[in-house]
């Protein structure tokens, strides 16, 4: 009888986990996926509480920072064309996802006038290893670089959400900058993701991608493994690119201490003439430790 109940057991808890797996919404017993413990995470529920129903909101600024300073006083790294603001119309959650919208506009700001907006998210929260996953829909147009990725807390980076909190102490790419999802719009259909180091950055060769045709078309779930031993990147559970150097230093592995996420959608000087608009859209992103 025992053994009957036992088995009773389980097959109830199994209906209850397949009937709650509801692709985009976050169940509890998804943590016995990894062995591990959801840390932080957004859902972008309008749910009235963190977002009001119904309505097109601005994000949470208990979790996000919107980074809209230029950096070097007048633009963005790699010759980037936008402005990212902290508008509405370039950032705001509805329907149950973040939209992050990239707009050809006039606009100007901190004394530059520019031909096109966008948004640049800081998450306020830091983290050593663990698991990262992201479920997104990416924007199309020659010209567009959505990225999903990190850099390390302590990036001294004017006008970086950590720098600003003190954190900043070392310069771009001794902090270290992991690549979980790039996109290219002259490249439609591959997503890399890469590694940036002081030993290999910039057009770095630690990077690998994939081909998925559905990029812009269909969600897909972009994941980071971290561990103190590697880095493996997926999507939709197909890894494509394993980072484990053989020497870990300063040089190659700056891993060993927190990194926040970013979520921006940048516009390269190869903008298509006919582009107007296009959005990244997030789903979730749930980090487990």
């Amino acid at each position: 009888m025992y053994y009957f109940k036992l088995i009773f057991c389980q097959l109830v808890l199994a209906v209850l986990f397949v009937s709650c797996k509801k692709e985009g919404v976050y169940n509890p017993l998804d943590d016995l996926t990894y062995g591990k413990t959801l840390v932080w995470s957004d859902e972008f529920d309008e749910d009235g509480t963190t977002y009001k129903s119904g309505v097109d909101n601005a994000v949470d600024d208990s979790k996000w920072f919107h980074q809209t300073k230029l950096p070097n006083g007048w633009g963005w790294y790699n010759d980037e064309l936008q402005h990212y603001t902290n508008r509405i119309d370039n950032s705001y959650v509805s329907d149950g996802t973040l939209k992050i919208v990239a707009k050809k506009e006039v606009f100007s700001d901190q004394g530059h006038t520019k031909d096109y907006t966008s948004a640049r998210l800081n998450a306020k929260y830091a983290f050593t290893y663990g698991v990262v996953e992201i479920r997104a829909k990416l924007p199309s147009g020659i010209g567009t670089w959505p990225a999903i990725w990190t850099l390390g807390k302590n990036i001294n980076e004017n006008g970086a959400y950590w720098q600003q909190q003190g954190f900043g102490s070392v310069s771009w790419p001794a902090c270290g900058e992991i690549d979980i999802m790039e996109h290219w719009g002259s490249n439609q259909n591959f997503i890399q993701s890469a590694m940036h180091t002081p030993s290999s950055h910039g057009n770095t060769v630690n990077k690998d991608g994939r081909s998925i045709s559905t990029v812009s078309s269909e969600f897909h779930v972009y994941k980071l493994e971290w561990t103190a031993e590697k880095m493996t990147f997926s999507v939709d559970n197909v890894a494509h690119y394993i980072y484990n150097p053989p020497v870990k230093d300063a040089s190659t592995w700056p891993f060993n201490s927190d990194q926040y996420l970013l979520l921006n959608v940048a516009i390269q000087p190869s903008i298509a003439s006919s582009f107007t608009s296009s959005a990244m859209e997030i789903d979730y992103i749930r980090i487990y430790q």
